[in-house]
């Protein structure tokens, strides 16, 4: 018997070093969770014999995960993407689970050993229906594909199958039940269902706004967030006793609160206990997991693995077709929804709570969801590579994308390319544009890239991600690279493509602080410009000047932070109309010097010279037209002009050194 502390303990413990292990993977936390759950589990280790000791808990993880689901939706948004929603997901969601229905009935027809009711089969088909919304949202994100024509087709059946778990939840215990009339009582559920729901909207919002209001007026962190625990909790409470479930209670709370201007405050302040709770929750889903069971069936959980992903593939690939999508798009999509989600573990721990299918198959139907969720990241990765290979009509219209890429550059040169064309690119090539110098940018929001061309500005539909597509842009004639959008991952592969097509290309990249500042550095960035430092200079700025403190001497404290912080703005070549803000020899400025014939230094080797030093190093070599990068044996010829980046003094005694 564990005591509650060390169970804790052990929990809290576990859980971190999931997370870290899947974090440096590259792979989503909840599959940690899950793997977590499996170890240490009663069916595995039994370091936790008893995960009924946290359920409990764990469940008002999805509680708060149906709140924020919540949160995400209103009324202009599902208005907005009502045929993607309305259309493409609801047919996704109908068809996959009349598919598995037939499927289960079929197997029950044939096999003696299962028996599955057509209440079970129905219920077992609404948990098939899901995908994980964590997982494919998330590498969407990663791979920059959101706003995309795939990526816009996947969040909106990702929207529909996350609304079909608020009347499943509903529908699954009704058909535990089994009773006579079931359509009956499915009818009643269903009313009773949509009159909470209609009684909690129409009356709530009107009081939500209010009551919020008057709260925020208090100004107490404090009272704020044990609002909205009230509120969460409260709604929650007022669906069950209504004999619905939890869940649709804390999903017409968020609701509420998405119509008010609280709405990103709340997300922000309830987001620690949903992902805590979330992770609970996940990790005694890996304990139910019988592994010796799974091991004495791996030959059918094997074969469930391939069944789930090819009937979800190809229906979801048909469907997304039968809606207008091109041949790629439809194979990406159906790639990218072909695992079983987090709600389906929801779906089917009800089911197992119900009775209403064997205990073994139950822990064969997880083991596989488990395994599809595990398997999916590896699956979505190389979709571009599936879809070039099986679509010829996506690779005509990719080489066809970026053959216009590459006519629209091909007579600029020593211009700049940036990659998103968001607010922070917009803003870039504006400046660019006023001082007649010249861009062009790349971006995935088809919308975006349509508006601006017609505007007239130089942007292109393309992937800056992508090898081919920086090659169009005419990488190898830029003057440098400006990554616009702060994503670590995404900026190291552009980063690696750029240094490997343009190894001297300037490549300026944007972050949201310095906590990867070494990983972008040695990925290549030449400068990293982190919006959190930049923002608290310019708000340092103004404080100082609201104080009193003369201009001058806040510019002056402004450069040397930013010299602090940036290379660049402590390398420049130096002139007479250059302001002495700060003392001379605290920068490393750059100075070009052209060794004369006569000197003693033509015919030695940099190393000869003692160069580089602690004070001066020589960054660069041009010999004629050639920039030639230096090292160590390097000869020094006539004629040769070095650029020297160093302090004065040291930039003054290396001169007389060389021209001695």
């Amino acid at each position: 018997m564990q005591s509650s502390l060390s169970f804790v303990i052990l929990m809290l413990g576990a859980a971190v070093l999931g997370v870290v292990v899947f974090r440096i993977l590259q792979l989503p936390p909840i599959l940690g969770y899950l793997t977590v759950g499996i170890i240490i589990g009663p069916h595995s280790t039994r370091l936790v014999s008893d995960a009924e000791s946290l359920s409990g808990l764990a469940e008002y993880g999805v509680v708060f995960l149906m709140f924020s689901i919540g949160l995400e939706f209103s009324l202009p948004q599902l208005y907005a993407m009502r045929r993607l929603v309305f259309g493409l997901g609801l047919s996704q969601v109908v068809t996959t689970i009349a598919v598995t229905m037939a499927i289960c009935l079929g197997c029950t027809y044939l096999f003696s050993a299962i028996d599955i009711s057509w209440h079970a089969a129905l219920a077992l088909g609404g948990a098939i229906a899901m995908s994980s919304t964590a997982i494919v949202s998330k590498m969407l994100a990663e791979k920059l594909e959101l706003e995309s024509e795939h990526g816009r087709r996947i969040i909106g059946i990702l929207l529909f199958q996350d609304l079909a778990v608020v009347v499943l939840l509903i529908l699954v215990p009704t058909l535990a039940n089994n009773p006579g009339n079931i359509w009956m009582v499915i009818g009643l559920a269903l009313g009773k269902a949509i009159l909470v729901m209609a009684t909690i909207l129409f009356f709530g919002q009107k009081l939500m706004s209010k009551w919020l209001s008057l709260v925020a007026r208090r100004k107490s962190q404090e009272l704020f967030m044990l609002n909205l625990l009230l509120i969460t909790l409260g709604a929650a409470w007022i669906t069950e006793h209504f004999g619905l479930s939890l869940e649709l209670g804390a999903f017409m709370a968020g609701m509420l609160i998405s119509e008010t201007r609280y709405k990103h405050e709340v997300e922000a302040d309830i987001k620690s206990f949903r992902d805590v709770l979330l992770g609970l929750y996940f990790i005694t889903i890996g304990m139910l997991l019988n592994v010796r069971l799974v091991i004495a069936h791996w030959w059918a959980i094997l074969l469930l693995i391939i069944a789930l992903f090819v009937v979800k593939f190809v229906l979801i690939a048909w469907l997304t077709k039968m809606f207008g999508a091109s041949r790629g798009v439809s194979i990406r999509t159906g790639l990218a929804l072909a695992q079983v989600g987090e709600f389906g573990f929801v779906l089917l721990n009800q089911v197992g709570g119900l009775n209403m299918l064997e205990p073994w198959l139950v822990q064969v139907l997880l083991a596989s969801m488990v395994l599809s969720m595990l398997t999916a990241p590896f699956i979505i990765a190389p979709s571009d590579r599936v879809v070039m290979k099986f679509s010829a009509n996506e690779w005509m219209l990719q080489s066809l994308a970026l053959t216009q890429l590459a006519s629209s550059t091909m007579g600029t040169k020593q211009h700049v390319v940036i990659a998103g064309f968001g607010r922070t690119g917009q803003s870039v090539a504006r400046l660019l544009s006023d001082e007649k110098i010249a861009y062009h940018a790349l971006d995935l929001d088809l919308e975006r890239v349509r508006r601006a061309e017609a505007a007239g500005e130089h942007v292109s539909y393309a992937d800056a991600t992508r090898r081919e597509s920086l090659i169009a842009a005419g990488i190898h004639r830029a003057s440098s690279l400006v990554i616009t959008f702060a994503n670590t991952h995404a900026a190291l592969t552009i980063m690696h493509y750029a240094k490997e097509l343009a190894p001297s290309l300037p490549v300026i990249v944007r972050s949201h602080d310095d906590t990867d500042f070494e990983r972008l550095k040695e990925g290549g960035a030449d400068e990293i410009v982190p919006e959190a430092i930049e923002s608290s200079l310019v708000l340092t700025s103004h404080a100082l000047l609201a104080a009193g403190i003369p201009i001058r001497r806040v510019m002056r404290r402004t450069q040397e932070a930013r010299m602090e912080r940036y290379v660049s703005l402590r390398e420049y070549f130096h002139g007479e109309s250059d302001a002495s803000l700060v003392d001379e020899d605290t920068y490393r400025r750059l100075h070009s010097l052209r060794i004369p014939p006569e000197s003693h230094a033509v015919g030695q080797t940099l190393r000869d010279l003692g160069l580089p030093s602690s004070n001066v190093e020589v960054t660069m070599v041009r010999r004629g037209k050639e920039k030639l990068e230096t090292y160590a044996d390097m000869k020094i010829e006539a004629d040769d002009v070095l650029v020297l980046r160093g302090t004065s003094e040291g930039i003054t005694l290396t001169e007389e050194r060389l021209l001695k």
